[in-house]
């Protein structure tokens, strides 16, 4: 096999396992206590994310859901674990089965509800309430 078939094949294995598949159970690994904001004068619910998602943080992982298209003149899309018709901004679920995602600007046009897997770089927010508690940066429509 020549020289150079051989390094495009260790960068390419390289990169596929630098990726992590998870699943919406391994996102269950955060419980919530009620933390008061000054700010929003009021309360809202505070992580307190578990070992296995920490070890996590700062990784590239993929993830299956349902996207919810919220805004997408502004590129704010949400990956969830459930239909938007169940989601949690809709009574189901906790914080946990929802995904903010912030897509590289070449990202495709998705429908609302459209099952997609995500790549992208797992962000735990403990602090912002204006973002959602588990982020996925640098994220792209993963191709299988």
């Amino acid at each position: 096999m020549p020289k150079f078939l051989v390094l495009l094949f260790l960068l390419f294995s390289t990169v596929v396992k630098s990726q992590t598949e998870i699943t919406w159970y391994t996102l269950d690994d955060v419980t919530f206590t009620d933390k008061y904001s000054e700010e929003a004068q009021g309360y809202y619910y505070y992580p307190n994310f578990g070992g296995s998602v920490k070890a996590l943080e700062g990784k590239r992982v993929l993830l299956k859901g349902y996207m919810l298209v919220i805004d997408p003149t502004k590129n704010i899309y949400i990956l969830s674990r459930y239909p938007y018709a169940s989601c949690f901004f809709c009574g189901s679920g906790g914080p946990e089965s929802i995904v903010e995602l912030q897509l590289k600007p070449d990202h495709p046009k998705f429908k609302m509800d459209q099952i997609v897997t995500i790549s992208g770089i797992l962000e735990l927010n403990y602090d912002d309430i204006y973002q959602c508690n588990y982020i996925l940066g640098d994220a792209e429509v993963h191709e299988k």
